[in-house]
């Protein structure tokens, strides 16, 4: 990935310099005329890469986040007047793009609506709040674009950019928007919230997505535009129609989705799943893993991801493109650091099997991670399986075989 306007390296150096000094406090409009003929032509490449120069410095993606905000403050016009071709009508990219535009015109109806109180906000809070709850429910549905761009944008473009790592940045920032809609929402259907308090947590949302919607359509996308291959694009396009296409006209499927890869034809043509308790094709094995009522994710010795199945109501969305992705990049960074602990103790032999629990949406959800050994007790990986125990949970007595109906 290369930036092939003006002197790249330059402008690069200049750029991180005064990044630096915006986190150590110097004296920011003193910065801002010291670099001024930089900050002018700042490219989205140059975004990029000081951010994954920063996280190589090991800057913790949480400081990275509250100064790249005050820093594309200074650049927005520049990186908002880079010239890229925009993406053709029926990509996928073309789709994003769409849905972040359809998102914005809901966001700015609720800001209509909040000014329309204007000046007796505290007073009418109680009306305020029913006519605002079903917007913000309904913006949950846009999670099905993070996803999109987590889970199928993201893999593509870690293969392609040597930058790459301030993706999960952009991923921790999802994160943020995710709880911040959260407390909105509760804040919404408590009847003691009052409007001093709802309009502290309301701007922070409101800046979060906007800057969201910019960061996607301004630097993210003008790269990716310009480093990904048609034939990537089309697999994503292919990925993207087992997610719903939030706040805009659900595209028609251009041609059939591939229920397995090459691969796997080749193998199901061609072979069987052989041992002593018994023979399967690996149509039946993966037949077995789809209907099983639990997500299933195995990693290989190297933590790279090696398959997911397709249980029919997953709990947590995974895409292809995750297949071959390293297991730390399926995390947002906050947590990553748990995964790979795990991962350590099961390679070391020191543990066999973690258990986790969360509630989500109503369901009780186990998760569970096991330890992968081969029959001379050699590490080969790990495997998650996650379940909606909320059922098991309230059973009492019994129920025989014989009482099924």
């Amino acid at each position: 990935m290369q930036d092939q306007k003006g002197d790249s390296e330059k402008r690069f150096q200049e750029l991180l310099a005064f990044s630096l000094g915006m986190m150590n406090g110097e004296d920011a409009k003193l910065l801002i005329d010291q670099y001024k003929e930089t900050l002018d032509n700042v490219t989205p490449y140059d975004i990029v890469r000081i951010e994954d120069r920063q996280m190589q410095m090991g800057i913790k993606p949480e400081l990275i986040k509250v100064y790249l905000e005050k820093i594309v403050n200074v650049i927005t016009k520049s990186i908002n007047s880079y010239p890229w071709k925009k993406p053709s009508e029926g990509s996928f990219l073309y789709y994003m793009m769409l849905e972040n535009d359809a998102f914005s015109f809901k966001l700015n109806q609720v800001k209509k609506i909040i000014k329309e109180y204007n000046g007796r906000e505290e007073v009418a809070f109680g009306n305020l709040r029913s006519e605002l709850l079903p917007y913000f429910l309904q913006f949950r549905e846009f999670e099905a674009h993070y996803v999109k761009k987590e889970n199928i944008l993201f893999p593509y473009l870690e293969e392609i950019w040597e930058f790459y790592r301030p993706l999960k940045v952009m991923w921790s920032l999802d994160d943020d928007i995710r709880k911040t809609l959260k407390e909105i929402i509760a804040l919404l259907e408590s009847d003691q919230t009052v409007w001093d308090d709802f309009k502290v947590i309301l701007g922070k949302y409101f800046f979060a997505v906007f800057r969201m919607i910019h960061k996607e359509n301004a630097v993210v996308y003008p790269i990716a535009a310009e480093t990904v291959s048609a034939t990537m694009w089309d697999e994503m396009l292919r990925q993207s129609f087992e997610y719903a296409f939030p706040f805009i006209e659900a595209p028609k499927r251009t041609q059939p989705a591939r229920e397995h890869a090459p691969r796997e034809d080749h193998f199901i043509a061609s072979g069987k799943v052989i041992s002593e308790t018994g023979d399967l094709s690996v149509e039946q094995v993966l037949m077995a893993f789809n209907h099983l009522p639990v997500d299933i994710t195995i990693v290989d010795e190297n933590d790279r991801v090696l398959f997911f199945n397709k249980a029919k109501d997953r709990f947590f969305p995974r895409s292809p493109a995750v297949v071959g992705r390293a297991v730390q990049n399926c995390h947002p960074p906050e947590s990553v650091h748990k995964v790979e602990e795990i991962i350590e103790a099961f390679r070391s032999g020191k543990r066999e099997k973690a258990d986790f629990w969360i509630q989500m949406r109503g369901k009780f959800i186990l998760i569970q991670y096991f330890a992968l050994r081969d029959e001379a007790g050699a590490y080969r990986g790990v495997i998650e399986v996650s379940q909606d125990v909320t059922g098991i949970r309230k059973l009492e007595g019994e129920r025989r075989l014989l009482d099924w109906s």
